[in-house]
């Protein structure tokens, strides 16, 4: 009988880099990112703290220049969250339903908006634990808001992109959202947080896209070790 040869196996991904690695290679990093993106910033579109955090719920698997198409009707017609609060929810559901999964979105930040006008005289709290607990909002969209409308430092915006390029980068080894920000927190500055995210994502944009990065034109690409390119 022929022998069976074993199942082939996904390779383990490797290791992250010691924290003291990580840190050089972060730095490094951020010296290009500082050079390449100085005025770098949220691509979404709002007015207030308001309506960074609807445009940040609403982004969830949409590009956020659909979402600023979006929210530019949305928020002619419910610019507060007692507006949106008020606001009938198959209007809603109309006004959202191109960013994708609009009734379980026109549902969560017409509860979110209604936690707003009942626990918080209709203001986003500068709290990520308050923040966190409002229907649609998880840590990543409460780091985004809290970062940049209020310029706190709670985390690390971890979005596709950054997932992406820090995996490429070598400063982590992981895939999920919430292990690759414990990874970054560790060896990104804290005062670094809020600027890092934005122009990595403007970086994801502009040189290294998911499909074919464009590592011939990166900045990084002397001390870029291209995992999984």
């Amino acid at each position: 009988m022929a022998k069976k040869s074993p199942a082939s196996k996904k390779p383990a991904p490797l290791p992250s880099l010691p924290i003291a690695e990580g840190k050089k290679q972060a730095a490094r990093v951020i010296r290009r990112l500082e050079a390449d993106y100085p005025d770098a910033e949220c691509a979404l579109v709002h007015g207030t703290a308001f309506q960074l955090l609807i445009a940040t719920i609403l982004s969830a698997q949409c590009t956020d220049e659909r979402v600023n198409i979006v929210t530019k009707d949305l928020f002619a017609q419910y610019p507060t969250a007692a507006d949106i609060a008020a606001a009938p929810i198959a209007k809603l559901e109309k006004i959202v339903q191109s960013t994708g999964f609009f009734r379980a979105k026109a549902k969560n930040i017409k509860a979110c908006s209604q936690g707003l006008v009942d626990h918080h005289g209709g203001e986003v709290p500068q709290d990520l634990d308050a923040l966190v607990v409002l229907p649609g909002v998880g840590r990543k969209t409460a780091n985004v808001v809290l970062g940049t409308a209020f310029g706190i430092p709670t985390g690390v915006v971890v979005d596709t992109h950054v997932g992406r390029l820090t995996r490429r980068l070598g400063l982590t080894s992981e895939t999920d959202a919430v292990k690759v920000e414990r990874d970054l927190m560790q060896i990104v500055p804290k005062k670094q947080w809020i600027d890092f995210s934005h122009r990595l994502i403007h970086h994801g944009r502009a040189i290294c896209n998911a499909r074919k990065p464009k590592c011939d034109a990166c900045s990084m690409r002397k001390f870029c070790p291209q995992i999984g390119v």
